[in-house]
């Protein structure tokens, strides 16, 4: 079983800040970890290798300091990990970056299954899995749970609906995403904190994966941030006094004035 895990490097903190230019998110002098949503795809994915044997590389896109967060994983005991790193994969939207993930996943090459976390939490909008598999051809499923089984060329998994639950069953190869009720993420040992000292995690561009530039970054993407900014929140209080029905008559009187003024 040969599994491919997609993990993105995000801020943080929630308190960002936008290039005016490009309106894009300046990630530079920002503190970054991994997408806490891609550790429970990689604990699920070392636990299936436990299981069935196989090899679990990992595939990140972004600025070059990412290779560091890439280090740390491997210290979990992937067995390689790949970074995509190009000025051109640069502010990439969704579509844009699907595309390049899915050449980077076709060529490591010898895959039976990708595995994502449901979403990223500098962006929230749960697309990029779904678009890999659509740009991979092959099956997929979102916000798994419980992964059931996976033998004889298929894949059943548990997963999370807005009414309940629903198990669903794919063949190979496919993509999942998963949630954080999943399982829960190992932390790395000496053993393999020393061995991640020595591998290397393997650099490619957009040259070396083969894409059309015009697909990929903001050349390749299909939407655009027009604006950004953080909501202003204001609160002012009103403080009743007297009795309770002098109160409720205020209150009233407020309301009544509030309303008219919207």
């Amino acid at each position: 079983m040969n599994i491919v895990v997609c993990v993105k490097q995000v801020p943080a903190t929630t308190e960002v800040r936008i290039d005016p230019e490009t309106n894009t998110l300046i990630r530079e002098g920002l503190e970054s970890i991994i997408n806490p949503y891609d550790t429970h795809a990689l604990e699920e994915a070392l636990r299936i290798k436990k299981r069935l044997g196989g090899t679990v590389t990992v595939l990140s896109m972004g600025i070059p300091s990412v290779r560091e967060m890439l280090k740390d994983i491997l210290a979990l005991g992937v067995d390689q990990a790949v970074l995509l790193t190009d000025r051109r994969f640069a502010g990439a939207c969704t579509l844009a970056t699907s595309y390049a993930l899915a050449s980077g996943v076709r060529k490591i090459g010898n895959f039976d299954l990708v595995i994502c976390g449901k979403q990223a939490t500098d962006g929230d909008t749960a697309q990029v899995g779904p678009g890999l598999a659509e740009k991979l051809n092959v099956p997929h499923v979102t916000y798994v749970q419980k992964v059931e089984e996976i033998e004889h060329g298929y894949i059943k998994c548990n997963r999370v609906t807005d009414d309940g639950s629903e198990t669903v069953e794919l063949t190979l190869p496919a993509v999942i995403t998963v949630v954080k009720g999943i399982n829960t993420p190992r932390l790395p040992s000496i053993g393999g904190i020393r061995k991640a000292l020595k591998d290397e995690v393997m650099v490619w561009d957009v040259d070396d994966v083969g894409v059309d530039e015009n697909l990929v970054g903001i050349k390749g993407s299909a939407t655009w941030v027009i604006k950004t900014f953080v909501p202003h929140y204001s609160t002012e209080c009103t403080m009743l006094t007297g009795s309770i029905q002098a109160q409720a008559r205020a209150l009233w009187d407020e309301l009544i004035e509030r309303r008219g003024a919207l």
